[in-house]
């Protein structure tokens, strides 16, 4: 309690009281960005962190056997497809065993992400079709047309 001149006594609050107006709301920490959008140091330093985990974590506990109905590149960094699901995984983990996570976290992140991509991996059709144990095998990205099916861009004023 405080007591003002008048000798009135008024509940104190602690810390005083401020609007909204007076102090803006700071703003929500920038979270990781997706690998793919990524150049230089940035790409190297998050691809680095990424085959940590891959090489520490994920490959240990869930890696297989390899075969042609489950193939794996020894070189899956060369692999854009695999680097940016991967990547993409490893923030699902990151943000669901991590601190402050919720405690059924690690049972979602198994139920919602870790099926899905190694199954999309491990495709005989996937990125990592034609790699075979100490094999890589370098993809070309499908030929662009040149002419756009949908026609030119429109102009900008």
């Amino acid at each position: 309690m405080t007591i003002d001149t008048s000798g009135a006594e008024q509940e104190a609050t602690y810390p005083p009281e401020q609007s909204s107006e007076e102090q803006p709301a700071p703003p929500p920490p920038a979270g990781p960005r997706f690998i793919l959008y990524l150049e230089g140091a940035e790409y190297a330093q998050n691809l680095r962190q990424l085959t940590l985990w891959t090489h520490h974590v994920l490959l240990p506990v869930y890696g297989r056997e390899i075969t042609s109905a489950a193939p794996w590149c020894s070189r899956w960094w060369e692999h854009q497809e695999a680097v940016a699901q991967l990547h993409g995984l490893w923030l699902a983990w990151a943000e669901l065993t991590g601190p402050g996570s919720p405690m059924c976290g690690p049972a979602n992140w198994h139920r919602d992400y870790l099926g899905h991509v190694m199954q999309s991996l491990r495709d005989p059709m996937g990125p990592f079709a034609g790699c075979k144990p100490g094999s890589h095998r370098s993809k070309e990205a499908p030929p662009v047309d040149a002419l756009d099916p949908f026609g030119p861009p429109p102009e900008v004023d």
